[in-house]
């Protein structure tokens, strides 16, 4: 079992400094597993280790993988130009455990968003070597024709790219939604391939990576929960 300080336990969490988290410990604001200590120096286990803070349940996580469903209107940035970050919805202990999106959806794209403080699944999920299939829902200003979609499937050109890009699927959902499935993950990517195909995106949302569908989470707008690990192995590349 792996062994820690109260005090670093509780900087890992996300819980402010070590010096705020030494003062915490020692004013009795912290239990471990339901019993309240007061040494920093304590050496705590981390297996199944669950914190209390200001009367708060937090189950320790060396790594945290987050799960948000976007709304408009928000930057997948830690430092936003225009709109608020989506770190705002999320509890103030993961900014200060630098927990970061996994890509970035634009401000007015909503859906499935990945977060997380692990750098090596953000690489990992990030590589276009992995091609894990993303999937959208798109609402397009003219009516989906099965030209579109041929074409599409087919390839378009975008400014700037060597070769044509194709959707991997593409399938008509309503008379002005077209869901469609992508590997790349270039910017705007969508939008441009449907502009590049003669229409236009009106509204996008991202609705599943690889085999982990936002529907089977049950987020409404704005909400967000921990990944298990049956959901992250639904991330992995498809044989």
């Amino acid at each position: 079992m792996k062994k820690l300080t109260l005090d670093r336990i509780l900087q890992s969490q996300g819980f402010g400094t070590r010096k705020y988290c030494r003062a915490l410990i020692e004013d009795g604001e912290v239990s471990v597993n339901g019993e309240v200590i007061d040494d920093y120096k304590a050496a705590v286990g981390t297996d199944n280790l669950m914190l209390t803070v200001f009367g708060e349940e937090w189950l320790y996580r060396e790594h945290v993988y987050i799960a948000l469903n976007k709304p408009a209107d928000y930057e997948c940035s830690r430092k936003p130009s225009h709109h608020p970050s989506i770190l705002t919805l999320l509890p103030e202990q993961f900014t200060w455990r630098e927990v970061q999106p996994v890509g970035r959806l634009d401000h007015d794209t909503t859906g499935l968003l990945l977060l997380s403080d692990d750098g090596a699944f953000i690489h990992a999920q990030s590589s276009p070597k992995r091609h894990v299939p993303k999937v959208y829902q798109a609402t397009t200003a003219e009516p989906v024709t099965d030209a579109l979609i041929q074409h599409l499937l087919g390839g378009v050109q975008l400014h700037d790219e060597p070769a044509p890009i194709a959707a991997i699927h593409c399938v008509q959902r309503g008379e002005h939604l077209l869901e469609i499935v992508l590997e790349q993950g270039k910017y705007h990517q969508v939008k441009r391939m449907l502009a590049a195909a003669g229409n236009h995106c009106a509204a996008l949302n991202r609705s599943a990576i690889g085999g982990l569908e936002l529907a089977s989470l049950g987020l409404a707008e704005g909400e967000w929960v921990h990944l298990t690990a049956a959901d992250l192995a639904k991330l992995a590349p498809s044989s």
